[in-house]
């Protein structure tokens, strides 16, 4: 009896063995947890679609599901005709079979209207040597335009700090309504701190839907509020990209940095889990690459978009420390403007030959009144900078002539 009690007891560690090993092939954070989502009762599109890019020929897809699910984006010239299939980025082999989905289109012709529709098959069980499938389901089709980055003219338009007020992203892009851009730049702290995924959908990523990110892609940095909070670290996921970059559009190099904490590493509050001050040190070293590169010298124009500025935003150790290692590096590469926010002032700082050889545009505050959107135009003689407050009007223009 003892033996065919130790008998069934191996079977049942077996059994949940199997069932958890299926789990953690899916998604071992899933497996070590909990409960996984599989548990809600209806499938379906949570959020989505919204597009990132950082344009040569190439947009991010992007949307949640409330399951794991194996998922597509279906795509073409057409709306009636959407040949082509694209998936998630493989990893080790293996496609992406979660609930957070990220399906880049590659090489698509400069300059050309495409329509696209994203499409979730539910996995209802996973197992080691069995996957059940569940309901299938799709978004509308919508349709974007793949940017020509040799093209003339390039526009867009920048928000920061809004600090959880999701009815200011609409309020603000009303103020440029009918006007098209090439992108919407979010410069940082939209959020107060990180909770949890609601709050991404709830006070970002719905509101981008719902105006604009179905058609027009965005192009995101984090503020320093955004590295705080329990969510902070799953924040990225939900993006296609958060960080410091490069890319050129038109006459302009855009050039981003992530300034990170305006605090010290080793204050309290972060309980000893942060390392900014040698993130900002790595950024320094790729930007000092970029100056370099024909990409950045070539550009009639070149602009950093960065949340604390170089210059201007106090003594806080996280300002300082962008002084010290951004503002000779931009100098020397005679950077023609950065924009960035932080302040909560909404300010235009002229060049200084002594300090900063370049013009510093600060966007507003989340309050009522002090808010801003700051609108970009740029072809291959001038850049022109407008920055409005919320109630249309003009606070803030700055106009660079090429050199």
């Amino acid at each position: 009896m003892k033996d065919n009690l130790l008998k069934e007891n191996r079977r049942a560690f077996l059994k949940g063995g199997l069932a958890l090993g299926g789990l953690a092939l899916l998604n071992p954070q899933k497996a070590i947890s909990g409960p996984i989502n599989n548990q809600v009762e209806e499938f379906k599109i949570i959020a989505g679609p919204y597009l990132q890019t950082n344009f040569g020929n190439g947009i991010s897809i992007l949307w949640i599901t409330s399951k794991d699910s194996a998922s597509w984006v279906e795509y073409g010239e057409s709306p009636d005709k959407l040949e082509k299939k694209a998936y998630g980025k493989s990893d080790l082999g293996l496609k992406p079979a979660g609930r957070l989905n990220c399906v880049k289109l590659i090489n698509l012709k400069p300059g050309v209207s495409y329509y696209y529709k994203i499409v979730s098959k539910e996995i209802k069980d996973f197992q080691p040597y069995k996957l059940t499938y569940g309901e299938t389901i799709s978004g509308v089709t919508a349709s974007f335009l793949n940017t020509n980055v040799a093209k003339d003219e390039v526009s867009f338009v920048m928000m920061n700090d809004i600090h959880d007020r999701p009815k200011s992203i609409a309020h603000l892009l009303d103020l440029d309504k009918g006007n098209k851009r090439d992108f919407v730049f979010f410069n940082g702290d939209v959020f107060d701190y990180q909770t949890d995924e609601k709050q991404l959908i709830d006070h970002m990523i719905q509101p981008c839907v719902d105006y604009f990110a179905k058609t027009i892609p965005f192009v995101y940095v984090r503020g320093n509020h955004e590295t705080r909070g329990k969510f902070a670290r799953e924040f990225a996921d939900y993006f296609d990209h958060v960080g410091y970059t490069a890319f050129t559009l038109g006459p302009v190099r855009f050039v981003i940095l992530d300034t990170g904490e305006d605090k010290e590493d080793s204050h309290p509050v972060y309980a000893g889990i942060v390392d900014f001050d040698l993130y900002r040190e790595e950024q320094a070293a790729w930007l000092e690459l970029e100056i370099s590169r024909k990409e950045f010298k070539n550009a009639s124009f070149r602009v950093v978009m960065m949340h604390i500025p170089p210059r201007y935003s106090g003594d806080a150790h996280g300002a300082v420390h962008c002084t010290a290692l951004f503002e000779p590096i931009m100098n020397k590469g005679k950077v023609d403007l950065v924009l960035s926010g932080h302040t909560h002032e909404y300010k235009v700082h002229n060049p200084d030959k002594k300090l900063n050889n370049y013009p510093i545009i600060i966007g507003g505050g989340p309050k009522d009144g002090t808010r801003t959107l700051t609108k970009v135009t740029a072809n291959k003689k001038q850049l022109q900078v407008s920055m409005l407050d919320d109630s249309g009007k003009e606070v803030g223009s700055y106009l660079i002539s090429r050199k």
